[in-house]
């Protein structure tokens, strides 16, 4: 678990943007998810993730990953 209050981990992976709900306009963490190796490498970025739909990116990804 992660706590960045001050969105300076979001700011860095550029997953702290504008959002818009129901005609409204602020500042808030963006749905993205990150695939990073032990080594700290990212492999792959999920941007406007689908929750719906999620698990199967995921599972997408590392079963097309050779």
């Amino acid at each position: 678990l992660l706590s960045d209050e001050d969105h300076k981990v979001a700011e860095a992976y550029h997953s702290w943007g504008l959002k818009k709900f129901m005609g409204r306009e602020f500042m808030g963490i963006l749905r993205q998810s990150f695939f990073i190796d032990g080594h700290g490498k990212i492999l792959h970025i999920l941007h406007k993730v689908d929750t719906g739909k999620h698990h199967e990116e995921v599972v997408g990804f590392f079963k097309n990953r050779k």
